[in-house]
């Protein structure tokens, strides 16, 4: 027989009966890692304790880096180099204090076979939250099995005791009795939402529409890469551009261009909170940039007949140029700075927002399309944005019983989902340890009102769509200062609350790191926007779940 050298395997050590390993993704860079490692270590040292009073040691599967001034792994090599080192057989949380790219732990978590839990601290300070939102999403859409769970400090009550169910069983499982199904939902056959729902999908059927990517899977969100295999069906396809290309388009817009977006922004009242160091404030030059980047985009898109877009940014481009925040904040609103055709012949999309998905999150962009051509043929407002789901908080101030969600996006919004639109629009400097060339945001408090809120995922090879009613209240200052506080205050808030939805049953459902809004001039209105879009979703093939109640209560079914 011929004399082959195969390769020798190592084989990773067992953990004992009453151990329990323990990993923790962070972000690719660095400085996002030193920054947030104390609190992911003050996490670990609480969830150490409680896994310690449930009769269990917790064991940190790969150690704390010396030379890189955190513990985290970080990248997918890394992750990829700790799994082939454990036990595939162990009980394993994954322990998360802040945002983390899926990727890097997402190929050990498909091979390993014993049960795995995602943790989360209940906390805004860094978004932990965001990030087991994501890698749930991900585990999700990639078919595996895991549990999660999710606590202010680890030593409430239901947080032990599912704890505890876990570390028995292997498994916890969250009610979601606040999740209706499609076909349970009361709307009449011949009802005009069910009727323009149905008709709007056939449309994109036939007619086609285009989704720009401008580089696709941003920070490791496996869940927002939509396989083409169940886009294309619904009559949408990618357009797969570069930000290499976007980059050189805005190499090619002049000054002047650039400086009459710049003046159309400070005539509408916007403000723009400037300094003269570059590495640590918003400068001049850094706003240029940006307002050539916002004609770049509207130019590449209109070369390509794009519907929509989304610039992945936060990876490759933000060595090049400025953060796209402000650029996007601007592309989704309606009333915006007109941008011509390279011949100056044509207003780009005139009186229409050209709908931006931040983070090239496919799964936004497919929802902003429909919401945006729902609201459209219904007269009701089409800007609409997706927001972190970043934290939580009961209103400290008594203003509002109800439980209010600081829901925040990376840098933009459309203005017209603030209080006093543009006028009521700051722009601050992106934080330097995620943004070294800077760029501003496009910050503000959103308005009180109604809205609907969504999200698209994809489950066992199927894309879904859960939808919910909600209303944004308003705060006094001081709580709405000690939420940006809590959170990042350079990005804007919108202080929602999910009818019929509790926290904790939004957050057992809920299959992202993202959610999508949209005001209606009213709870009429949004019911019967929620409902056609609820339908269109479910004419393109969907499956749909609407979540929670109508604004006064009352079930969907």
């Amino acid at each position: 027989m011929p004399a082959y050298q195969l390769p020798q395997l190592a084989k990773p050590p067992k953990t004992k009966k009453k151990q329990v390993l323990m990993v923790t993704s962070g972000d690719l860079r660095l400085s996002a890692n030193q920054t947030c490692w104390e609190a992911q270590k003050a996490m670990e040292e609480s969830l150490s304790q409680a896994v310690a009073a449930a009769g269990y040691k917790l064991v940190r599967a790969h150690p704390y880096k010396e030379d890189e001034k955190h513990g985290f792994i970080a990248s997918q090599k890394e992750g990829m180099c700790v799994f082939a080192g454990i036990d595939p057989d162990a009980k394993l949380i994954v322990a998360e204090a802040v945002w983390q790219y899926s990727h890097h732990v997402l190929a050990g978590l498909l091979s390993h076979k014993g049960p795995i839990l995602t943790v989360a601290n209940w906390s805004g300070q860094w978004p932990g939250l965001v990030g087991m939102l994501n890698l749930n999403a991900g585990l999700t859409k990639a078919g595996k099995k895991y549990s999660t769970l999710w606590s202010e400090d680890f030593t409430d009550e239901a947080f032990l005791g599912n704890l505890k169910k876990w570390l028995e069983t292997g498994s916890v499982r969250h009610p979601t009795k606040h999740v209706t199904p499609w076909k349970k939902v009361k709307v009449p056959v011949a009802a005009a939402e069910r009727r323009l729902g149905k008709s709007l999908a056939q449309q994109l059927r036939r007619e086609k529409a285009i989704m720009g990517i401008f580089d696709e899977g941003c920070m490791g969100m496996y869940n927002a890469i939509i396989q083409d295999e169940l886009l294309n069906p619904m009559g949408v396809y990618k357009e797969r551009l570069s930000q290499s290309a976007l980059y050189y388009e805005t190499t090619q817009v002049s000054d002047d261009e650039a400086r009459a977006v710049r003046k159309w922004l400070d005539d509408r009242g916007m403000t723009f909170v400037t300094g003269p160091n570059p590495e640590t404030d918003l400068t001049g030059d850094q706003i240029l940039t940006q307002c050539k980047m916002y004609v770049a985009a509207l130019r590449i898109a209109d070369d390509f007949g794009c519907a929509c877009i989304g610039i992945q940014y936060q990876q490759g481009l933000k060595d090049l140029l400025p953060a796209s925040d402000l650029v996007e904040g601007m592309l989704n609103n309606t009333d915006r700075p007109p941008v011509k055709s390279r011949d100056g012949k044509r207003v780009l999309y005139e009186g229409e927002p050209l709908v931006h998905f931040n983070e090239v999150d496919e799964c936004a962009g497919l929802d902003g399309l429909m919401t945006y051509r729902v609201h459209k043929a219904m007269g009701q407002p089409v800007e609409n944005t997706l927001h972190d789901v970043r934290w939580g908080d009961w209103d400290l101030s008594g203003t509002v019983d109800d439980y209010v969600w600081v829901l925040l996006i990376s840098g933009a919004v459309p203005p017209a989902h603030l209080v006093d639109g543009w006028k009521g629009a700051s722009s601050e400097r992106q934080p330097g340890m995620y943004f070294r060339f800077g760029g501003g945001t496009l910050k503000g408090i959103s308005r009180p009102g109604e809205i609907v809120w969504s999200r698209v995922f994809v489950e066992k090879g199927k894309l879904k769509m859960d939808l919910g009613r909600g209303g944004v209240v308003e705060l006094p200052p001081e709580e709405t200062e000690r939420r940006w506080k809590e959170t990042t205050p350079q990005w804007p808030i919108m202080h929602a609350v999910t009818y019929g939805t509790s926290r904790d049953q939004f957050m057992a459902r809920h299959k992202a790191n993202h959610i999508q809004v949209v005001y209606a001039d009213g709870p009429r209105e949004a019911d019967r926007a929620l409902l056609a879009k609820a339908a269109m979703a479910d004419a393109m093939g969907m499956d749909v779940a609407v979540c929670g109640t109508r604004k006064n209560g009352k079930a969907w079914s």
